[in-house]
């Protein structure tokens, strides 16, 4: 049975206003934003999770900065259009686009951004392709994408399963995950390392109820898409011209998660960025729910550093 038709989400963000906000080419994108006044910070949610994952760490962010909230187009609230033979719809040069004209509808044409997942993915190529809007950045539980293909090995791709069966031609995985959207997030979150037990029930609500909607199973193949397709072509291009991210960049990553055994995450981003520092949380892959305090310990004096 499809989840209720709104979950609580006000009452995991007070003070949070529900913004639905045009981009390029009639997008909406949606986003909780508050409170105003204050340094802006975008914060971007990964798969298959809303802008709700950042329950945890909100209250203690909004303390210094107005938050930009935001759910990606093909997730959440936000436009979910049909995809395209190359995948462009959904590269993540075009959701990277989306979210800078969504920071300057805000009056925001600086700001620091806060990324998990596959919202880290739009954070790099946010900063690779606008680093005069991007201040600092912080990617939680990523190595970069071409790193992650190029190094792909049977232990990666038992454990990242999605990665590719999200990628095989439509409709297929889109059959499969509409059978059943809920079975299907239970699968892909409850695998990792500490099971279900880290998701607060409304936000588990949240994430089903939006991964019922029209065309959300669509929009997260097609992002999956792009990443094996369009979104290799402009990391390599990245490569051979020799473009480095220039603005201080946070990486933090799982102790316990595939990320940290299959890949050296901070040697890899320092091989696509000038100012690079991080480390491993004692945490699995969903990192601001499973140890917010660690999160908020290492980020909040990152992003509040004098002189960055």
């Amino acid at each position: 049975m499809p989840p209720p038709a709104s979950a609580d989400t006000p009452a995991l963000f007070p003070g949070h206003a529900s913004r639905f906000i045009a981009t390029d080419e009639g997008m909406q994108i949606h986003a909780r934003v508050g409170p105003a006044g204050r340094p802006p910070l975008l914060l971007l949610h990964g798969h298959p999770q809303t802008h709700a994952l950042w329950h945890r760490v909100a209250p203690a962010l909004a303390d210094r900065f107005t938050l930009v909230l935001a759910d990606l187009r093909g997730y959440g609230d936000s436009s979910k259009p049909a995809g395209d033979a190359e995948h462009g719809n959904y590269s993540k040069r075009t959701m990277a686009r989306d979210m800078l004209r969504l920071m300057q509808a805000l009056g925001h044409e600086r700001f620091a951004v806060l990324a998990h997942d596959r919202g880290a993915r739009v954070a790099h190529r946010l900063a690779a392709d606008h680093p005069a809007a991007v201040s600092r950045l912080v990617l939680l539980d990523i190595a970069p994408t071409l790193a992650m293909y190029e190094q792909t090995n049977q232990a990666f791709a038992r454990a990242y399963w999605h990665w590719f069966f999200l990628i095989q031609p439509a409709p297929l995985p889109e059959r499969l995950i509409e059978a059943d959207p809920g079975a299907y997030l239970r699968d892909v979150m409850g695998r990792r390392d500490a099971g279900m037990a880290p998701f607060d029930p409304r936000a588990l609500a949240e994430y089903e109820r939006c991964l019922h909607l029209p065309g959300a199973a669509h929009g997260t193949c097609e992002d999956y898409r792009a990443a094996a397709s369009i979104d290799l072509v402009h990391d390599r291009d990245d490569r051979e011209r020799g473009a480095r991210l220039a603005m201080p960049l946070l990486v933090l990553w799982g102790q316990q998660g595939v990320v940290q055994r299959c890949f050296d995450p901070l040697a890899e981003w320092r091989r696509v960025a000038a100012d690079v520092e991080g480390q491993a949380l004692a945490c699995g892959h969903y990192i601001a729910e499973e140890a917010p305090d660690a999160l908020l310990a290492r980020a909040l004096p990152f992003l509040t550093a004098p002189g960055r």
